[in-house]
């Protein structure tokens, strides 16, 4: 028997786990109390990893379609093939035929990540896609286009904060979403106790229930309230402080904010104009305030104006960059350094035009890329768009009329079983484990490695990729080629002496010395961050809370209130005319993180719980009993699923959970589809974006719902 210091992989909260190991299995799931950042905290998931690792639909070695089948292969012949087939199809329709799309599981695989910049660059194609746009992309837009670089993303400080308003999003249920904070609700139960939690959103959450107040507001209507927020905030003095020398844009910004009054926020949103004073009036009178939006605020038809304006409020307000605000986090291993600023616009995609950001375009595009003979062949990297982006029925019949296909993935799901090869990578206990991505997102800084646990010979997604881009160049150029050659030596080198060169080359590489003591007043040790340092700590290290990072650290020094390509979308909000009738939003589950969750027992007992929340009022209107099924019907497509009346959302607004549909012929796995449901992106549509980003809109989808005779 033996025990092992693990950070979970299911989420963004990255909580320190023991896991005790006896005769090859997990029999025993913990948390780690000496984690720094999770203090011993788990939800439900942690105890899922186990049960991924050996779940027997997990594949283990290669498949091969052959016709309506697949036949095992073996990992030389796989890859070869797939090379071979990547590069034929290019070869023959150009390079940009071939498109790739990565999922959100990838952002948790350190492998994935130290790979895939290498895959991408060996396509060449302009084709490529992720999660990014069905998420987090105005966020990333406003931090490259206001603070410099689309990764220097600022988190709330919410150890610290004394007045916090979370719109659109529901720390309790995800632990956190571009705030890495495990055991989130005793942070946001500190919050209260030192002042006020307030909550915006269209649903009474888990998260609302445990606020000072909540306020209802109608579904895409979040521009209208912080325009109006913005607007007070100028109007009282803006409170810029120490940032004052690096602003810029307050003129322009007070300009194109000037129509958006309390009067036409009060009733856009349906929030009253009292309320949204004192919102502002709390942000201008504690030291210590911030305002953190999340999925709600991206994921609407005007996303990108409330990535930008959440920025901007936390500038104006004097709480960005300070204690208990929006603050940046110092991660041991320097993303910025490592990774480019990101761009918009540079290209467009072909059918509708829509933006590229940061090299990818919106996977809106995706399937009408495919049908306008655009993309013929594609990859999948842990992805499954088929349920997870918009209109995905009709992304499922677009894979199915690809030339070729080649995914790397664990499962066959609804995405893959379109693939013509499917290549499975290792379970996450038997790779390299460090969280680049939310370390840098996390509301204290830490680091913490794990180790692999279990051996194996099934090559970890890195090594995949690399494989796949290697076969792929010496096809292309032949072995004697300078890129070749790279990528050749490159697999060569062990993940950790990488992981060992970024953590020497960090903040932390010449010495933690400065931090004294850890939250506990434990004195913390001394010594320069390296790899060999993690792992004589295996629960991680405390490196202290976040501190100030302009100017010395911000990527340009600057601070840019109003980016020119802004102006036409305030222009765009104001004219607008919302349409009436019910609207859909989503509805984030605790036990469940997108599809790739689904397929683990422990997370998928107990009641059904993709239901169609609907608020009684609107219930007796429209005929619908609790527990009987309905029918749901958007522009896109419809749905039939059991009612559950509620009055934790706001009438006029029914709520849906995202990545079930595991229906379809040809999946495998057993656990998901004996609850498969039905997936909320046949009610979403493709071609409704927001126009300025191109980011899909997945609430505020019209809708129309009637009950289903019985029986």
């Amino acid at each position: 028997m033996s025990v092992h210091h693990r950070t979970c992989h299911f989420c963004e909260a990255m909580c320190g786990l023991r896991l005790t190991v006896e005769s090859g299995r997990v029999v025993r799931t913990e948390g780690d109390e000496a984690d720094p950042l999770s203090r011993g905290h788990v939800c439900p998931k942690a105890f899922a990893l186990a049960e991924f690792h050996e779940d027997p639909d997990r594949l283990r070695k290669p498949l091969r379609r052959r016709g309506r089948d697949f036949e095992e292969i073996n990992w030389s012949t796989a890859l070869d093939e797939a090379a071979e087939r990547m590069h034929e199809l290019q070869t023959r329709h150009g390079r940009h035929a071939l498109g790739m799309y990565v999922g959100n599981p990838a952002a948790h695989s350190f492998p994935a990540l130290m790979s895939a910049p290498n895959l991408l660059r060996g396509l060449r194609s302009k084709h490529r896609f992720s999660a990014t746009s069905v998420d987090q992309l105005p966020h990333m837009l406003a931090a490259h286009a206001m603070l410099g670089h689309q990764l220097f993303l600022p988190v709330p400080d919410v150890d610290r904060t004394e007045f916090m308003v979370v719109i659109g999003a529901n720390p309790l249920v995800s632990n956190g979403s571009i705030m890495s904070a495990p055991d989130i609700r005793r942070r946001l139960q500190d919050v209260r106790e030192r002042g006020e939690l307030i909550v915006i959103d269209p649903r009474r959450t888990a998260t609302a229930k445990a606020a000072t107040r909540h306020h209802f507001i109608t579904p895409g209507s979040d521009a209208y309230l912080l325009a109006s927020m913005v607007r007070e905030v100028i109007a009282r003095g803006e409170r810029l402080g120490r940032l004052a020398p690096f602003v810029d844009g307050i003129d322009d910004l007070k300009q194109w904010v000037e129509p958006f009054t309390l009067e036409l926020a009060a009733a856009r949103t349906g929030i009253e104009g009292d309320a949204i004073v004192a919102l502002v009036e709390g942000l201008l009178t504690h030291e210590r305030a911030v305002v953190y939006g999340r999925l709600g605020t991206c994921v609407q038809e005007f996303g990108g104006l409330c990535g930008m304006l959440l920025v901007a409020l936390n500038v104006l307000s004097g709480h960005l960059d300070a204690p208990g605000g929006l603050m940046f986090a110092t991660p041991a291993v320097p993303m910025l350094q490592v990774t480019g600023p990101g761009g918009f616009g540079r290209f467009h995609s072909g059918v509708r035009g829509l933006p590229e950001f940061g090299g990818e375009l919106p996977v809106s595009t995706l399937a009408e890329e495919i049908r306008a003979g655009n993309i013929a062949g594609m990859i999948t990297l842990a992805g499954n768009p088929v349920l997870s982006t918009p209109s995905g029925h009709r992304l499922d019949e677009a894979l199915a009329s690809l030339e070729f296909m080649v995914s790397i993935d664990p499962y066959m799901n609804e995405t893959t079983r379109h693939a013509h090869i499917i290549l499975p990578p290792a379970s996450p206990l038997e790779r390299p484990h460090y969280d680049l991505v939310f370390h840098a997102l996390a509301v204290r800084n830490t680091a913490n490695y794990s180790p692999p646990i279990f051996d194996t010979d099934q090559p970890h997604d890195g090594q995949i990729s690399l494989g796949l881009v290697r076969r792929l160049l010496r096809l292309r150029h032949g072995p004697a080629n300078r890129r070749y050659l790279q990528t050749l030596a490159l697999e060569q080198v062990p993940l950790e002496r990488l992981l060992d060169a970024a953590l020497r080359i960090g903040p932390y590489g010449r010495g933690i010395a400065g931090i004294k003591t850890d939250r506990k007043g434990r004195p913390q040790p001394k010594g320069k961050l390296s790899l060999k340092y993690l792992k004589e700590h295996p629960s991680g290290v405390d490196l202290g809370p976040l501190t100030p990072a302009y100017p010395d650290r911000a990527p340009t020094g600057r601070i840019q209130l109003a980016p020119a390509f802004y102006e036409a979308d305030f222009e765009r909000l104001r004219d607008h005319a919302p349409s009436k009738g019910l609207r859909l939003i989503g509805r984030r589950q605790l036990r469940s993180n997108n599809s790739w969750m689904h397929n683990a027992p422990s997370l998928m007992k107990g009641r059904d719980r993709c239901t169609l929340h609907v608020h009684p009022k609107d219930g007796a209107r429209l005929g619908l009993t609790h527990g009987a099924r309905c029918e749901v019907q958007s522009a896109s497509g419809r749905v039939e699923l059991a009612v559950e009346l509620t009055d934790d959302v706001m009438e006029g607004v029914v709520s849906l959970p995202h990545g079930f549909g595991h229906s379809l012929e040809g999946v495998r796995l057993e656990t998901a589809t004996e609850k498969p449901g039905v997936s909320a992106n046949v009610l979403t549509d493709a071609a409704q974006v927001d126009a300025l980003t191109g980011n899909a809109i997945l609430n505020g989808v019209p809708v129309s719902v009637r009950p289903l005779a019985h029986g």
